[in-house]
């Protein structure tokens, strides 16, 4: 991961990694100037279209997101397969946070 504890990106001071992927990097931060955690996705430059929702700091596009404190999907798939009635709760609102983050054709 390219970020470290401790370096700050724009008012953000990142604590942790929390995974990557093809969508980028996930880092656990503290918002200095609200005082509280937040989720930063650090975006690869070809997934980061969208100026309006990005942030930017060093060059390096940003998402700011709710921290979600829990299990990682990875971790949660190594206690076995994830029962129907589970999938089901935590995709639910999957659709709705992804209204509008497509480009329209």
């Amino acid at each position: 991961m390219s970020l470290a504890p401790g370096q700050p990106l724009g008012p953000y001071e990142i604590t942790a990694p929390l995974g990557a992927g093809g969508m980028g990097e996930v880092y656990r931060a503290r918002d200095t100037k609200l005082q509280r955690d937040v989720a930063i996705k650090v975006l690869p430059a070809e997934v980061a279209r969208d100026e309006e929702r990005l942030d930017d700091a060093d060059g390096k596009p940003f998402l700011v997101l709710e921290l979600v404190p829990g299990e990682g999907l990875a971790q949660r798939l190594k206690r076995g397969p994830i029962p129907l009635d589970e999938g089901w709760r935590s995709s639910r609102p999957t659709p709705r946070a992804c209204r509008g983050s497509a480009p329209s054709t």
